[in-house]
């Protein structure tokens, strides 16, 4: 239980950070939202995003007797770019960006893929830590559901105030959790 609360759920936030900041700019362009409108982005972005680590972590697995040894510091490294670059891009200043007010397959699929690439790395890093592959997608892909659907409603409540601080709080917290892997394979 113990490493649910500090691997899993920092990593399941951490991962909803890209969704829920796209959640917020689908909110911006809506005049209305309805509960449909939550419903299918914390669908979409809560599903890709548990699928992501399912495949990260079968692949892994296809070539962990190769870098066992290692493993740790590759989770780092990976965790750490993706870390670095949600930092980055939290401080990017935006032109007015495209508004799509669409929901349909078309606008949802490039998002939900986009949004879940960083997953893929993270399946990496639960097969690597050990951790029930089962329990962590289910926690990722919910807590994505519910934020993504919350970020929705956020965005067209508050606007654009909350997308950096997202990306940025998603960073840190993959940073962090990269550090407390080595940490771990290190000396305990």
């Amino acid at each position: 239980m113990k490493d649910i609360f500090l691997t899993i759920i920092p990593l399941a936030i951490a991962f909803s950070a890209d969704a829920f900041a796209v959640s917020i700019c689908k909110g911006l362009c809506v005049q209305k939202v309805k509960v449909k409108h939550s419903l299918i982005v914390g669908l979409w972005f809560g599903l890709f995003q548990a699928i992501m680590p399912i495949i990260g972590y079968f692949l892994a697995f296809s070539f962990i007797k190769y870098i066992e040894a290692f493993d740790h510091w590759i989770v780092l490294i990976l965790l750490c770019l993706i870390g670095a670059n949600m930092i980055r891009e939290s401080f990017k200043k935006e032109d007015e960006e495209e508004c799509n007010i669409s929901f349909g397959i078309k606008s949802m699929l490039p998002l939900a893929i986009a949004t879940s690439i960083d997953a893929l790395a993270g399946g990496v890093a639960i097969s690597v830590d050990g951790i029930n592959l089962w329990i962590a997608i289910t926690f990722i892909g919910t807590i994505t559901f519910g934020l993504s659907a919350l970020g929705v409603v956020i965005g067209n409540k508050f606007g654009k105030k909350y997308k950096s601080k997202a990306e940025l709080a998603g960073g840190i917290i993959l940073i962090l959790l990269g550090i407390k892997i080595v940490i771990e394979h290190l000396f305990f």
